[in-house]
């Protein structure tokens, strides 16, 4: 394999790679701000496959882009931590850490494939001008011949023929883009690859082969996942856990098995009755009623009571913390402040 910029030595598979303290960020409009994300918290370990769930504007994509530094004006961080635990070096928390000082861990150790391909590959440059040009930058000492060779490997690692590499973006299927960007994104061996829903623009059965290369992929060479999609029946087959965020709040966090077979709250319970089983009887799938809140004008109390089955008068006052029950954590009414339920 062609030597690439990662030199220090590999930590161990469990260790903590990134901790997301109180994270929150804001759209800034005329009407006032939208806090996108509110206090949003927690650990993600070395070699974990981590998937985030909701309904559109829950929050997921806004997370992520604030997890990198790649929000643009209006969104804001307004508060919180991400400390990145690097291999062989101090934390550092990357709210706080220059723009400079960024760059050194962007596409080396943090790497990023978005929904649309076709967005994010140039189309006025060939597949080899583009690899070439990130192995290049994060790597000046590479000579453009290895930087080719190593560019036909990436290429070969998610199942595309070097032949491929004078195409341009266009000249692609849809599922060869976007394993283009998954191989575009291991090019500097990161330790942490976020997918922000990136099968969505794929038919079923190529989403399933990108999913299995993600699984094939992680599994050889050990980095972490963020894995952002609203389909939760996705995460269940390829998630060691999965969040779920609901108006800008994370929800519920847990092993996907158990947010599967005992979901603790309301919103991940609708979540998963939406989406056909896995395996076993056709059931009748059911859909969440009513709509996601307006967050200029939220809800007081809980942010799901409106739309929640089990709603009692508490809910309409009392925001739930994100508190510790049966092995996971999750923000709702109906579990004490101990972790039992009421």
């Amino acid at each position: 394999m062609i030597a690439t910029t990662n030199t220090a030595p590999k930590a161990k598979v469990g260790e903590v790679l990134l901790e997301v303290e109180d994270l929150s960020v804001a759209y800034l409009t005329q009407a006032g701000p939208v806090p996108a994300c509110d206090q949003v918290s927690f650990t993600l370990r070395r070699g974990e496959i981590l998937g985030v769930a909701g309904e559109s504007g829950s929050g997921k994509s806004t997370l992520i882009t604030a997890m990198l530094r790649l929000q643009r004006p209006p969104a804001v961080t307004t508060g919180g931590r991400i400390v990145y635990h690097p291999d062989g070096a101090d934390p550092v928390d990357l709210v706080r850490i220059s723009e400079r000082g960024l760059r050194r861990y962007r596409w080396n150790d943090l790497a990023i494939v978005m929904q649309s391909a076709m967005h994010c590959l140039n189309p006025v440059l060939r597949l080899s001008a583009q690899f070439v040009d990130v192995l290049a930058t994060h790597n000046p000492s590479l000579s453009k011949a290895d930087a080719l060779a190593r560019t036909g490997e990436l290429l070969r690692m998610v199942g595309i023929a070097e032949d491929r590499l004078s195409n341009y973006a266009h000249e692609l299927s849809g599922g060869m883009r976007q394993r283009a960007l998954i191989a575009l994104a291991l090019a500097c061996n990161p330790q942490l690859i976020v997918m922000d829903e990136p099968t969505t623009a794929v038919d079923v059965v190529m989403q399933r082969q990108i999913l299995a290369q993600v699984i094939k992929l992680q599994a050889e060479f050990g980095f972490a996942v963020i894995f952002v999609t609203h389909d939760l029946s996705l995460l269940m087959e390829l998630a060691d856990r999965i969040a779920i965020m609901y108006a800008g709040r994370l929800v519920e966090l847990g092993a996907a098995a158990d947010l599967y077979t005992a979901p603790l709250h309301p919103y991940t319970k609708g979540l998963r009755d939406s989406f056909p089983p896995l395996h076993g009887d056709l059931t009748e799938l059911r859909g969440i009623p009513g709509t996601p809140p307006n967050l200029l004008a939220p809800p007081s109390g809980c942010a799901f009571h409106p739309r929640c089955p089990r709603r009692f008068d508490a809910c309409d006052q009392t925001e739930p913390p994100l508190i510790e029950h049966e092995g996971r954590e999750v923000a709702c009414l109906l579990y004490g402040t101990e972790g039992t339920p009421r």
